[in-house]
């Protein structure tokens, strides 16, 4: 996921707020994590998936590094080997742990994990209540870069557990009682038409955004058309049933090849039991809702998708340009659903450009002219990761509402589906 860039530096006596803001993001990660049973919190269930304990250790160890021990006099950390241990991708800073092996931690301990983040929290009010004068603006700064990087391994963790407890032949449900989605009836597609021109994408504002949303910059956007709403289960089925898996003319080599090798024949979590297609959720098990947006597909599947409907996923450019039309609401994290929607009838579209599932654009994941990563080990996260992957948009039902805007840019590998990810079709006017 994208790492941060410069925002404006709040003052002095903005740190109370900014205190009283990171209490309520770290509760945020710790009350996700209460449902779950000790044993979960150590399990790996594929490369790209981490532990949970992990990514409560791990933020943790980020304002630690990027905040205590440079700015906290006498700071001591809880034990040395952390930085080893949770350090995820900054190679200038130290020598991570493997990515792959996360799962063969099973020291330290849950508890001891939740001890560490208690003594960063305790060290980052004791920093905050009598910071260094001549550093507070950079405190502040990287504070905030902290708060953002949190937010996203929440959505981490609820993409993570989902994996993990998908793969128990028990489908245990992460939680019981998350609330059952009305039905809603099937909408009908429409195609909003959008002026070509010279446009302008990118971050603008004093606003926190990720340096891979700057700088602000110019773009020609042709016609274009964008669907109403994304595609939906039921818009899938009609995909599947027509043989869609089966027929190599709509995918590109490279996603034809990775169908030929893990046989996928639906998108995860889908389950076929006598003629009825069930899907597993952050609840369990629960009927496939056919009208809410399809979630958990690939790139390579979205784009296959396009080629048989007789489209194409929009540019990211193209997909900005609407959203900024459109209000900023929509089924995030906070709606409590945990599960993409079927959009309520009646609507001015497009709808459900925000939240409900990411949106896989037919753009490449590069810099914009004249991006500069940031100084120091905190601009090795993103810059170095602009070549094979595909841009999404829109932000999910696991996405805090705060955390997103328009011009936020998610990227993922083509081949990547446990994230909440759809699509929304587009073609040209």
């Amino acid at each position: 996921m994208p790492n941060p860039a410069p925002a404006a530096a709040p003052a002095l006596a903005d740190l109370e707020r900014l205190l009283t803001r990171f209490r309520q993001v770290r509760a945020a990660s710790e009350a996700l994590c209460a449902p779950l049973e000790v044993e979960d919190f150590v399990i790996q269930s594929m490369p790209d998936v981490s532990p949970p304990k992990w990514h409560l250790a791990h933020v943790s160890w980020f304002f630690e590094t990027f905040l205590l021990t440079p700015f906290l006099r006498g700071y001591r950390p809880l034990e040395p080997a952390y930085d080893h241990l949770f350090n995820s991708y900054y190679q200038t800073h130290g020598t991570p742990f493997p990515r792959a092996q996360r799962g063969l931690l099973s020291r330290p301990g849950v508890a001891e994990v939740y001890s560490y983040r208690a003594q960063v929290d305790a060290a980052i009010a004791e920093l905050l209540r009598q910071p260094p004068a001549e550093h507070i603006e950079e405190i502040a700064r990287r504070l905030e870069l902290g708060l953002q990087h949190e937010q996203q391994h929440q959505e981490l963790l609820l993409m993570d557990i989902k994996h993990i407890l998908a793969q128990n032949p028990l489908q245990p449900a992460y939680r019981r009682d998350l609330p059952v989605p009305v039905a809603q009836p099937a909408s009908v597609q429409r195609w909003h038409g959008y002026p070509g021109g010279l446009r302008h994408i990118g971050h603008a504002g004093d606003g926190f955004a990720f340096d891979c949303e700057l700088p602000r910059h110019r773009v020609f956007v042709a016609d274009f058309e964008l669907a109403s709403q994304p595609v939906s289960n039921a818009d899938f089925l009609a995909f599947i049933e027509d043989g869609g898996y089966r027929r190599s003319a709509f995918w590109l080599s490279d996603g034809w090849n990775l169908v030929q090798q893990a046989g996928w024949q639906a998108p995860l979590y889908w389950q076929r039991r006598g003629g009825r297609w069930l899907e597993m959720t952050l609840a369990g098990l629960r009927e496939l809702d056919r009208q809410a947006p399809v979630c958990h597909i690939s790139f390579y599947e979205a784009e296959a998708y396009a080629a048989w409907a007789g489209a194409r996923l929009p540019s990211e450019a193209e997909w900005e340009v609407a959203a900024l039309e459109q209000p900023l609401n929509g089924n995030f994290i906070e709606s409590g659903y945990l599960q993409p929607l079927a959009a309520a009838p009646g609507l001015d579209g497009p709808v459900q450009l925000y939240g409900d599932v990411w949106e896989w654009t037919g753009s490449a994941y590069r810099p914009y002219p004249g991006f500069r990563a940031l100084e120091g080990s905190l601009g090795e996260y993103n810059g170095k990761f602009m070549c094979g992957q595909m841009v999404l948009r829109g932000g999910c039902c696991a996405t805090p509402q705060a955390h997103i805007r328009a011009s936020y840019r998610n990227f993922f590998y083509p081949a990547m589906r446990w994230q909440f990810a759809g699509l929304r079709l587009a073609r040209e006017a």
